[in-house]
């Protein structure tokens, strides 16, 4: 096995020119760590002679932007092995000169940053401090999608991750390029309404089975596909146990969750779904 790992690629790009918002695929020069969980779907292109092509933006935020990308192999090239083309969503998290990073510490008490030059600049807030936040945060929620998609959360799945980009799979209609409702501005029948209930709190379950919260949980962060809730935004994931914020935002969760629900007219005991969702933190046998 080589270094880069048995599936890894040498590029053998095709003579074709490459246009404007393109740019040759990113997959080939990253590394086994940096790709989704396997068994990876069929949908992912992996081959070196994609290009990716920028649609246009989904959502500007503060702290990052989210674009659509298509990465296809062109037609040009004779034959290739595996998908030819998907549409991508492209989270970017902001530079230095444009990033509003607003995430309390609360979130990364307990995570640790080993290079000490790194902390220092992160808590002043310098130029390259706020880089080293971004690609942390990039880092930390590719690690939490890939461990949540292992662990069957309903979530995007997570292609790559090249420096403050995170490719993941684009949740819509990809052909119209128009991406899933938030379950805040979905439309919802009464049935509709109580199946996404189940489902986040089954979303819960499984981030809490796994000693986690998502930690900023709200209707803001899930998408409604299909009758399918995917929770989106994973950053801030938090060891409940670990954390000592963990219960308390968890607890949030929990009550942001059945706020919403019941101003729709769905009732629910928030205290009975808190610590049900505590004893599996509690009982989680290991942490990811």
């Amino acid at each position: 096995m080589s270094f880069f790992g048995d599936d890894f690629v040498v590029p053998t790009f095709a003579a074709f020119e490459i246009g404007d918002g393109q740019r040759r695929s990113t997959w080939p020069a990253t590394m086994p760590s940096e790709r989704g969980p396997e068994p990876r779907p069929d949908w992912v292109v992996t081959s070196a002679d994609a290009v990716d092509t920028e649609l246009g933006i989904v959502k500007s935020g503060k702290e990052a932007d989210v674009w659509l990308l298509e990465r296809a192999v062109p037609d040009v090239v004779a034959s290739v092995s595996g998908a030819r083309s998907v549409i991508l969503a492209a989270k970017r998290y902001r530079g230095a000169e444009t990033s509003d990073f607003h995430r309390s510490a609360s979130y990364t008490e307990g995570r640790r940053v080993r290079n000490t030059r790194d902390m220092r600049a992160m808590s002043r807030k310098s130029a390259y401090g706020r880089e080293v936040a971004a690609g942390q945060w990039a880092a930390a929620e590719f690690a939490g999608l890939c461990a949540a998609w292992t662990a069957g959360v309903p979530v995007p799945y997570p292609v790559q991750l090249s420096g403050t980009e995170i490719l993941m799979e684009f949740i819509g209609d990809a052909g119209a390029g128009v991406a899933a409702p938030r379950l805040a501005s979905a439309a919802l029948t009464p049935a509709e309404l109580e199946s996404c209930f189940e489902q986040v709190v089954e979303i819960m379950h499984r981030f809490a089975l796994a000693g986690t919260a998502h930690g900023d949980l709200s209707p803001y962060n899930l998408l409604v596909h299909e009758g399918r809730v995917v929770v989106i935004d994973l950053p801030q994931l938090v060891d409940v146990i670990g954390n000592p914020n963990g219960l308390d935002l968890l607890e949030r969760d929990v009550r942001n969750v059945c706020t919403w629900f019941l101003r729709r007219g769905l009732d629910s005991d928030p205290e009975e779904i808190f610590a049900e969702l505590c004893a599996d933190a509690f009982q989680a046998p290991a942490r990811w």
